[in-house]
């Protein structure tokens, strides 16, 4: 994990050397999660709370994401998306925005948070459509339930777009 994560970290670096001589107000960065593992017990349950293994990947999320230093963080109206994003909002003293997908314009919402770094915590089927909708074309298929592991990394700097998930199961 710490062999990704160090990957990760240096493709971020190396973005950011490449585009020296791009405003850095003009690169956006947008950091996508599922949300953590959730209540299965009551199967009527359409909004659980997440478990305590929940909580404790939410707030891996935040010791993952130390540091960088977020403008905005985004979130379904679920208690289980909203707990997975508590952690980082609360260390980068932001608020929750909460956002509806099936609502969300995509070139308003880009522009919107245009050279920004941007936390968005939503579901199995939300996130990766949301990453397909932000890079422009069909990339990423649905997260598999069973995993609450996948971290995708979009960059914008005017016009070139790159992009990258990393898996990260363990905590």
């Amino acid at each position: 994990m710490k062999r990704i994560l160090s990957l990760a970290i240096l493709l971020v670096f190396t973005i950011k050397s490449l585009s020296q001589n791009i405003p850095s107000d003009s690169i956006t960065t947008f950091y996508l999660i599922r949300h953590a593992e959730k209540d299965r017990s009551d199967s009527n349950n359409k909004n659980p709370h997440l478990t305590d293994i929940g909580k404790a990947r939410a707030q891996h999320w935040n010791n993952i994401l130390k540091h960088v230093k977020f403008d905005a963080v985004y979130s379904t109206d679920y208690f289980r998306t909203r707990e997975t994003a508590l952690p980082t909002a609360n260390s980068n003293k932001l608020g929750i925005t909460l956002y509806n997908p099936n609502e969300l314009h995509i070139e308003t919402f880009k522009k919107d948070n245009l050279g920004k770094h941007v936390l968005i915590v939503g579901h199995s089927n939300t996130t990766p459509a949301l990453v397909n909708k932000i890079i422009g074309k069909n990339e990423y298929d649905d997260i598999n339930d069973s995993n609450n592991g996948n971290l995708y990394i979009v960059t914008i700097s005017n016009d070139v777009i790159s992009h990258m998930v990393l898996e990260i199961n363990n905590q």
